[in-house]
């Protein structure tokens, strides 16, 4: 379907993938567990985090992680932009859906973005154990994602323009 529809274009997720983590404050000690007990797994990779989490995973487990402002300060919104450029593959976000957040238009935002691009995104542990343990973790994958450029051009083309 995808190959032959320009609509679409390929994007390939390496073998070594570019892991963001993140969790808000009640869910911070959880993914420091589930990221010990997935140590194995996640140092064959590239992890980045927002603030704190990348720091307490750091310290907690070892694990190299490269952090970014934290949530609140527009880490979400950093990670984000990584994934429009293609520099962020998988995002591990154990959010708290039982406590408000300051900046929930950011997460919102980010969650977006990720579903645009077509990134796969953990929201808990069951799914972050699925998506860590499947096939693909070890092996390079290509999906599609909206061809923008193209979407964009048509898009202008049929815009009323004001002749003056």
């Amino acid at each position: 379907m995808y190959e032959t529809n320009d609509n679409y274009i390929p994007r390939v997720i390496e073998k070594q993938k570019n892991i963001a983590l993140i969790a808000h404050d009640f869910k911070k000690a959880e993914l420091v567990d589930w990221c010990r007990e997935n140590k194995a797994i996640l140092e064959r990779h590239f992890l980045v985090g927002t603030g704190t989490t990348a720091r307490i995973i750091s310290e907690k487990t070892g694990l190299p992680v490269r952090g970014f402002n934290s949530g609140p300060l527009g880490g979400d919104q950093q990670i984000g932009a990584r994934i429009v450029e293609g520099r962020i593959d998988m995002v591990i976000f154990f959010s708290d859906p039982l406590s408000a957040q300051p900046h929930d238009p950011d997460v919102k935002a980010l969650l977006r973005i990720a579903q645009v691009y077509d990134i796969p995104i953990a929201n808990n542990r069951s799914t972050a154990d699925f998506l860590i343990t499947s096939e693909y973790m070890n092996a390079e994958y290509t999906h599609y994602v909206v061809n923008f450029k193209k979407s964009i051009s048509e898009r202008a083309e049929t815009l009323p323009v004001d002749e003056q």
